[in-house]
């Protein structure tokens, strides 16, 4: 019985194509909307994360003034040392290693060409907190971190802009009026959470940056990696203490500097693009509801055009739970070929877009089921009353029915 009536709701679909295709497409369009907003979405969450990770690994970045990002009030605080740096290594527990930074703009120039950059004076300890690895070279010796030399590591940005296809290592490049031998060229990162470029970088020695360039022994940023499962809070904790003892702090005087740990970035910047992400496909789900009384009005009106056929049906013995199981299974079938093509719209439509957005595609089976089941319920929801009325019809007016 069931497979006869499939076939039956198939041939009645088929009768009218065209009304049947207008009649899905609100569940088209719905289901295509709700799987490509949340994939998409999945995939911008995933990006954000795999940005701040590439940061640093459980990274903590320690900057004057009491606020992050534009106009942040750096300029009454006092920068750092090199000292500072080097007390966090010693006397807080859980820290694996600890980067200075000290940053300025320069014009780089090799032969023809320059390109202006980011000039990172750092140590070693930058490339291990920043999660850098070598494409080429080396990083820097102790003698010539001691000494201040002019060699210098150089990120994929400025190798492409500067050498094109030539090799940068061993070469030498010019920043301002300063000489630097190209020793290391480093794997390229992509942009950051905040849209910068990691790879426009050129990292030297920090004495050779403050001496040359700088002209000054500020330290701009200190990079704080902690060790694999430390206590971040506690880290955070004793790494404030510290420096509220070594920039001579009151106990009622606030904080002159500022602790950013890149997880908790991490963390607030997914949930807010899965909140985004819940929103639309929320507003998405919208238009399967009126996919949904587009089944119901055309199934409605098909019993009006077939009164005839079920009142023939029911004067020859059927029964008035097969009309309702032929209309509903109808409605559903309408409503289940609706939620497929809107599943292969919806895969289309999430690997251009995310190739548009530079994103990756996440796929995901959860999402795409229970898109399809939730319009398949649609069919069953709003098919039901159209086919209880059906079933309800009197045999004897039916058959009078022109």
């Amino acid at each position: 019985m069931w497979w006869n009536t499939l076939l039956l709701a198939l041939r009645e679909i088929r009768r009218n194509l065209l009304r049947s295709f207008l009649t899905i497409l609100g569940i088209v369009i719905g289901v295509a909307a709700v799987i490509t907003m949340v994939t998409v979405g999945r995939g911008a969450t995933q990006a954000v994360q795999d940005q701040i990770t590439s940061l640093g690994t459980n990274l903590l970045m320690v900057r004057p003034g009491q606020r992050l990002g534009p106009g942040r009030d750096a300029a009454g605080a006092p920068p750092f040392r090199q000292a500072d740096a080097e007390a966090i290594a010693a006397q807080v527990p859980g820290v694996r290693s600890v980067a200075p930074q000290a940053a300025t703009g320069a014009v780089a120039v090799y032969g023809a060409r320059n390109w202006s950059t980011v000039v990172h004076g750092t140590t070693n300890a930058y490339f291990e907190t920043n999660n850098w690895t070598l494409a080429d070279g080396r990083t820097f010796e102790e003698a010539e971190l001691r000494a201040g030399s002019a060699v210098c590591v150089i990120g994929a940005t400025v190798r492409r802009e500067l050498f094109g296809a030539e090799e940068p290592v061993g070469s030498r490049l010019r920043v301002r009026n300063v000489s630097c031998e190209v020793i290391g060229l480093l794997q390229g990162k992509g942009q950051a959470a905040m849209g910068m470029d990691q790879d426009d970088v050129v990292v030297m020695p920090i004495n050779a940056v403050q001496r040359r360039l700088t002209g000054n022994l500020n330290v701009g940023t200190l990079l704080v990696s902690m060790d694999d499962g430390a206590d971040a809070e506690r880290v955070k904790a004793d790494l404030t203490r510290l420096l509220r003892e070594r920039r001579k702090l009151a106990d009622g005087d606030e904080n002159n500097f500022n602790v950013l740990d890149t997880q908790q970035l991490a963390q607030t910047l997914s949930s807010t693009t899965q909140v985004m992400t819940t929103l639309l496909g929320a507003v998405a789900a919208v238009s399967l509801l009126v996919g949904g009384i587009g089944i119901m009005n055309i199934m409605l009106v098909s019993v009006t055009e077939r009164t005839r056929e079920i009142g023939i049906r029911l004067a020859i013995g059927a029964l008035g739970h097969e009309v309702l199981l032929q209309f509903l299974i109808e409605a559903v079938v309408l409503a289940a070929l609706g939620g497929l093509v809107g599943i292969v719209i919806a895969t289309a439509a999430s690997i251009a877009l995310t190739g548009v957005m530079g994103v990756p595609y996440l796929f995901d089976p959860a999402i795409n089921v229970l898109s399809f089941a939730f319009a398949a319920a649609i069919g069953v929801l709003f098919g039901y009353f159209p086919a209880r009325r059906a079933a309800q019809l009197d045999p004897i007016e039916a058959l009078r029915h022109e």
